[in-house]
């Protein structure tokens, strides 16, 4: 599991969590109370932060390149702090940044988009490339959200929600390329 360049450690006497079958990326620093699920995958130079409260990516969800994520611990008015929660089937486009943030099952947040403290991505939701979703912000299933601040733009069809799960695959595959390229098993100069 470990990869050339990865930063996999304990903070805080907690230590990160990864599935057997979970892709970590060179490059990745995964730090504290993180919790990564099955076939899930984090693509390179990612930073998943959990060390003032936890971090958690569901099954066959995917964090790409570049993209940080972190979170805030207790305080007043939120004795629970602000975990950041990503459920199960979500894409996370690349240089994305989350921050105390809630994505349920199915979610979307495309590239360079920002999600604050509070922020919560109902199913089958979707944050627009470049958006920035203000703290405490709840983005409804099966909506497009979009710009800085985002709002409401329209609602999603069968279609477009399809095309996101046909995403989900893509990378749950690729995944598994990227994994036997460094486990050894193909040779990276053949492959096309």
């Amino acid at each position: 599991m470990h990869r050339p360049d990865t930063t996999i450690m304990a903070f805080g006497g907690k230590a990160p969590r990864i599935h057997d079958s979970a892709f970590i990326a060179p490059g990745c620093r995964i730090i504290g109370d993180v919790e990564i699920g099955p076939d899930a995958s984090i693509w390179y130079n990612c930073v998943l932060r959990g060390d003032v409260t936890r971090i958690v990516i569901g099954a066959r969800s995917n964090v790409q390149d570049g993209t940080v994520i972190h979170c805030d611990g207790p305080m007043p008015g939120a004795p629970d702090g602000f975990p950041t929660l990503i459920g199960d089937d979500v894409l996370i486009g690349h240089m994305a940044m989350l921050h105390g943030t809630v994505i349920e099952d199915r979610g979307f947040v495309g590239f360079a988009a920002q999600t604050m403290n509070g922020c919560v991505i109902e199913r089958e939701g979707m944050l627009a490339a470049g958006a920035l979703l203000a703290p405490g912000k709840r983005i409804p299933a099966r909506q497009l959200w979009s710009g800085r601040p985002a709002t409401f733009m329209r609602d999603l069809d069968d279609r477009m929600i399809a095309g996101l799960q046909m995403g989900v695959g893509h990378y749950v595959e690729n995944a598994r390329r990227h994994a036997a390229l460094y486990d050894g098993q193909i040779d990276g100069t053949a492959e096309g």
